[in-house]
C-alpha cells in the first residue's frame, strides 16, 4: 500500500510545477475569507510556518504509520483525506486536492480538524507555536486574492 502511495506522490510531483509559497497576508486574507476566528490568526500563521513554510505542495512522510501528510496544514492521510480512489476520510476530500494552489480544500479540512481536534492536531504547532511567541502579522491583509 504505501509502495503505491509513494508513486502517486512522485507522479503527481512530475506532473505539477514550481512550488506555490503563500504569503503570510495571502494567508490571513484567506483564513479570513474562510471564516477562521480573529484570536486564531496568530497560531495558524505559526502553524502553517511550522508545518510547511507557507508552501502549498509539501508532502512528507511516511510517518511512522505508513500515512502521509500533504499540504499547508500538513493534514494527514491515515484520518483526514484519501491518498487513492476517490475523496473521502474525516475531510471527504482528496490528498491531491490538498496540495493545490487553490487552497480553499486546505483551509475546509483544516476547519473540520480544529472544530474536531483543536490546533493541539498539529505536532508543529504544539512543538513550535504552544505558548510561545507569536508571529507579527503587520500586514494590512487586504491583499488580492491570488490563488485562483
Amino acid at each position: 500500500m504505501s509502495q503505491i502511495i509513494f508513486i502517486c506522490i512522485i507522479l503527481y510531483m512530475a506532473t505539477t510545477g514550481l512550488t506555490r509559497t503563500v504569503s503570510k497576508c495571502e494567508l490571513v486574507y484567506e483564513l479570513r475569507r474562510h471564516g477562521f476566528p480573529e484570536y486564531q490568526m496568530r497560531d495558524l500563521v505559526c502553524l502553517v510556518r511550522a508545518e510547511s513554510m507557507f508552501e502549498t505542495d509539501v508532502i512528507d512522510g511516511p510517518n511512522y504509520d505508513g500515512s502521509y501528510d500533504w499540504g499547508l496544514f500538513q493534514i494527514n492521510d491515515r484520518f483526514w483525506c484519501n491518498p487513492i480512489g476517490a475523496p473521502g476520510k474525516g475531510c471527504n476530500v482528496h490528498c491531491n486536492d490538498l496540495v493545490s494552489d487553490n487552497i480553499t480544500a486546505t483551509l475546509n479540512c483544516a476547519i473540520t480538524i480544529i472544530n474536531h481536534q483543536g490546533l493541539d492536531a498539529s505536532p508543529g504547532w504544539v512543538k513550535n507555536c504552544k505558548g510561545k511567541w507569536q508571529p507579527d502579522l503587520n500586514c494590512d491583509c487586504n491583499c488580492t486574492n491570488t490563488f485562483y
